[in-house]
């Protein structure tokens, strides 16, 4: 007995000579495939006939499995032919079942020749067995349904079984077969199915042994296009890091309920390095937006674009649970400064005017909360001003938080401003558009505002405010109203509520905002927008061309400038000394004023010891 697989590893002259032994009838143009199925089949025939005659002597149950071993060549017709023989002579019989066996033949003769000898000798067992026969073969017919699926294994005994399994093997053996042969595979299997017929019992071993091995080569054969599929990357778990991972930045609420904690490299905008904060979060903690946050985050996951808030650790430099019961900022009550900003810095090495510094510090003298105006003309040395202003600050007052916020300024003066101060510098270029302005300027003044929430003191330094009231005016949805120079009439009503938040906060922090505004620009725009400032600030420094263009600096207009209410930022004897050089210099003009304070200032080593010689 030879197996599917052991004829396939087979020459062709080894197969010619088993056909040979076997009697079957081979071409020289035969295809490999043909042989092998022609041997399969004769050997199937050889079984069947040598194995009849132990079938005469066996029970009711063992003739039924021969009955449904005829019925694999006659198809389901048998049955119903079987039925009729049993009433019927066997000489009858024999011909009847002759004549299915000659009308449905597969191209082969030997095995319709042993087919029909198979049913002659079947019709003389017949007339014996004829009564255990009815009885068996309604059980048999019940018990058919049940036992086909374990028996659909055994497809080797026909050659239409190929169709599944076999032709997946042979495939890789030999070529694709003709037309002729494709067609006449396709036909056979509506004439009988051979999934559906059972198989002798005594026959399944060797032919079961046979289907497993095809099946079992089969499945590395299955599994091939998996491994040769594209590998998926390995996920690999996230890494807890504890505690080790923390973000600093300022919180700024979305409308949906959700924030991101944005960083200040990036001019608090949005970037790859925010931070996502949940909803919940939000709510637990009281975050508003602007406040900054200092908190323990974690690697983003493989769905996650930003990095998750783990747990809050400060929140703008207090315990987050103190600051959770804050006063909102626009319940706090407002008052005149009282506490003045010391600009005298003789010992400071980043103040590159100092006697600029000594003169703002005595005409227009600032305190925490003020709301100072630095009204300027072109190249008048107003930005040169505001940074030893801010460096005076940051020397003699380190514990106020300084931002300077540059709008709508060229890229060379952020990158020495941000170089040469000692302070946060949040700028946008004039580059970039209105709406950046705006919301940059928006989440600046967030931010003061939460942090003299907490009791701090603030101090913004803009430059400038008319260009951040032209953003505004561009930004602002057109009402119908225009004021003169084209500036619509709720434009100003923001760049207002930005100056107007300094305040100097009763029994808690302060918010002071010095910002420049241009003037003599040629644009009416500039004026308006000047004339809508002038009155809402409390101190006022105006800088004069004429003294630029002779090279006198700090070009101070010192009639012009002053600060309301200086009598709570100046000791008596100082404001008495004050009152006295003024009326000096009112009968001065501009130029003559300037040079003549420049003259005794520079005599001197500090105001003290310039007010003193004011005696002789």
């Amino acid at each position: 007995m030879y197996t599917i697989t052991e004829l396939s590893k087979l020459s062709r002259e080894d197969l010619n000579k088993v056909a040979a032994d076997l009697k079957v009838k081979t071409s020289p143009d035969a295809e490999t495939r043909e042989i092998i199925y022609g041997i399969l089949d004769a050997q199937a025939v050889h079984v069947a006939t040598k194995t009849k005659g132990q079938t005469d002597s066996t029970t009711p149950r063992q003739s039924n499995n021969n009955k449904r071993t005829r019925s694999t060549a006659n198809n389901r017709s048998t049955a119903k032919d079987n039925k009729k023989s049993e009433e019927s002579d066997p000489a009858k019989e024999a011909k009847k079942e002759d004549k299915p066996a000659t009308q449905k033949k597969r191209g082969r003769p030997r095995k319709n020749q042993a087919e029909s000898k198979q049913e002659s000798e079947s019709a003389k067992d017949k007339e014996k067995n004829s009564q255990p026969k009815k009885e068996d073969s309604k059980s048999a017919k019940e018990k058919e349904p049940k036992e086909t699926p374990t028996e659909k294994k055994t497809v080797f005994v026909n050659k239409n079984a190929t169709d599944t399994v076999l032709d997946d093997l042979m495939g890789m053996l030999t070529p694709s077969p003709r037309p002729s042969q494709q067609s006449s595979k396709s036909s056979e299997p509506k004439k009988s199915d051979p999934r559906r017929e059972p198989a002798p019992a005594k026959h399944d071993q060797p032919i079961v042994e046979a289907s497993k091995e095809p099946e079992s080569r089969e499945e590395p054969m299955k599994n091939q296009p998996s491994n040769q599929s594209p590998k998926r990357p390995v996920v690999q778990g996230s890494y807890d890091f504890g505690d080790a991972l923390t973000a600093t930045g300022v919180l700024e609420v979305l409308p949906d309920g959700y924030g991101f904690i944005r960083s200040a490299d990036y001019n608090y905008l949005s970037s790859p390095d925010d931070v996502y904060v949940s909803q919940s979060q939000i709510k637990n903690y009281g975050l508003k937006t602007g406040d900054v946050v200092e908190a323990v985050i974690s690697a983003p996951k493989s769905q996650d674009k930003f990095f998750p808030m783990k747990k809050l650790i400060r929140l703008n430099g207090c315990d987050p649970k103190a600051v959770r019961d804050r006063v909102p900022f626009d319940h706090l009550l407002p008052v005149f400064p009282t506490e003045k900003f010391k600009l005298e810095v003789p010992s400071s090495a980043h103040v590159y005017d100092r006697t600029a510094t000594r003169i703002f510090d005595l005409f227009s003298p600032i305190g925490k909360g003020q709301r100072g105006l630095i009204v300027a003309q072109p190249k008048t040395g107003k930005t040169m001003l505001l940074k030893d202003v801010a460096n005076a600050i940051a020397h003699n007052h380190p514990e106020v938080y300084m931002i300077v916020l540059l709008i709508d300024e060229r890229p060379e003066e952020v990158t020495d401003m941000r170089r040469n101060v000692d302070a946060e510098v949040i700028a946008s270029t004039f580059d970039e558009p209105a709406e950046e302005h705006v919301k940059i300027s928006e989440l600046v003044l967030q931010k003061a505002k939460r942090l003299v929430e907490c009791g701090h003191d603030v101090v913004i330094l803009l430059d400038s405010i008319t260009r951040l009231a032209r953003a505004y005016n561009t930004v602002q949805p057109a009402s119908g109203k225009v004021l003169s120079g084209g500036v619509d009439a709720n434009a100003l009503q923001k760049p207002k509520r930005f100056f107007g938040a300094a305040r100097n906060i009763e029994h808690g922090g302060s918010l002071t905002i010095l910002a420049t505004a241009l003037i003599d620009t040629g644009s009416k725009m500039d004026e308006v927008i000047f004339e809508e400032f002038k009155g809402t600030g409390n101190m006022e420094l105006q800088l004069d061309r004429k003294l630029s263009d002779k090279r006198i600096f700090p070009s101070i207009d010192l009639n012009a400038s002053g600060t309301r209410r200086d009598d709570l930022l100046q000791s008596e004897d100082t404001r008495r000394r004050m009152w006295i050089l003024r009326r000096q210099l009112a009968d001065m003009n501009t130029q003559e004023a300037m040079e003549f304070v420049l003259k005794q200032i520079r005599g001197t080593v500090d105001n003290v010891e310039f007010l003193a010689s004011m005696n002789s």
